[in-house]
């Protein structure tokens, strides 16, 4: 048996669990109030704030650092890569500390892992960042040279959740053709096989719209409304990225107050799910184009994926393509354990970025 520490380092909280092996010995999200992350200028200063939260958690857990056997983090915004268990290294560490790709807090996650295991001897790991790249090369044109398609996804929790229904199914992950759609905060679906994710739509500026991003948009519409002179570039990233979608519509970024209000009469709020799900379906079925209509399961998941109104009008128009799996919420810290188990028992290599 091992014991692994899995760190997730989010906007406002940082979730960290212990496990052996695969079984959960303590879990917990730590809540960061607005005001005692707002003397961080930057991302990366939190990083000793949030060191010592986590020693106090685990000291308070009567977790000793000492029977850990690895530490795992949630890898950020690194340069493109392909999927799997990475050993933290000085170079990737240089590039979560200079945020080349965008400042996020899973940037964290590998820095965070290194601290706490570089004082006990032990390795430290990061597993199936958001930057994962496994693209095909023609899923790389976009129709314009300047503005190539990136992959930056929920990969963490979709290929976990592809690992698992495969498991299920009994057979190995790499001989499967699924079509994941994570519904979360950002949509993004991806189409899996022989363990790779071969495209997705980039969850920040394609794709369907969500809770408050703004999806794929008409883009001369959208050139006009950039040179309007109405707003500077930080207010329409904040307009794409953290007002729009549903929120743009509804004033709402909670899907559930959005299903009450559509269930209590609001036709605009009914209408507004109604078309979050129908562009969904929209980009599953581009998806299992990409895999030439052999797909051997839909999966959804993704904190969305708990309405089941939502979950119903998806169904209903991608049900022909395949059998439809819904796993609701997100797996990551056991995703981390998991992957970095894989490696302490010689199951897979490491990876070096």
């Amino acid at each position: 048996m091992v014991r692994i520490l899995a760190i997730n380092p989010g906007a406002t909280s940082t979730k960290l669990a212990v496990f052996d092996d695969a079984a959960v010995l303590f879990k917990t999200t730590v809540e960061h109030q607005g005001e005692e992350l707002k003397p961080f200028k930057q991302v990366l200063h939190q990083l000793e704030y949030r060191f010592h939260l986590i020693l106090s958690t685990l000291g308070l857990a009567h977790i000793p650092l000492e029977s850990l056997d690895a530490v795992v983090g949630r890898g950020g915004l690194l340069k493109p890569m392909s999927g799997g268990t990475y050993a933290v290294n000085e170079a990737m560490m240089a590039d979560l500390r200079a945020a080349t790709r965008g400042e996020h807090a899973s940037n964290l996650g590998g820095l965070l892992a290194h601290l706490i295991a570089s004082q006990h001897g032990i390795p430290a790991f990061i597993v199936d960042p958001v930057s994962v790249d496994e693209m095909e090369p023609e899923a790389r044109l976009s129709g314009l040279p300047d503005l190539p398609r990136a992959s930056l996804s929920h990969a963490l929790n979709s290929k976990a959740v592809a690992r698992r229904t495969a498991d299920e199914m009994g057979k190995p992950y790499e001989s499967c053709r699924f079509v994941v759609a994570h519904l979360g905060t950002g949509v993004s679906v991806t189409p899996h096989r022989e363990g790779r994710m071969i495209d997705v739509n980039g969850a920040q500026e394609e794709g369907p719209f969500s809770p408050d991003r703004c999806g794929g948009l008409p883009a001369r519409l959208l050139a006009r409304l950039c040179y309007s002179g109405n707003y500077t570039e930080p207010q329409m990233l904040e307009r794409l990225l953290v007002a729009g979608g549903m929120y743009a519509y509804l004033g709402t970024r909670d899907v559930r107050e959005a299903v009450q209000r559509a269930e209590s009469g609001d036709e605009q709020a009914d209408l507004v799910l109604k078309a979050m799900a129908y562009q969904v379906s929209k980009e599953i079925g581009a998806m299992a184009a990409v895999l030439e209509g052999e797909v051997d399961r839909i999966i959804l998941t993704g904190g969305i994926a708990y309405s089941e109104r939502i979950v119903a009008d998806i169904s209903r128009r991608v049900k022909f393509i395949a059998p439809i799996v819904v796993i609701p919420g997100e797996e990551e810290l056991s995703s981390l354990a998991v992957g970095a188990v894989r490696v302490l028992k010689g199951e897979e290599q490491a990876k070096t970025y």
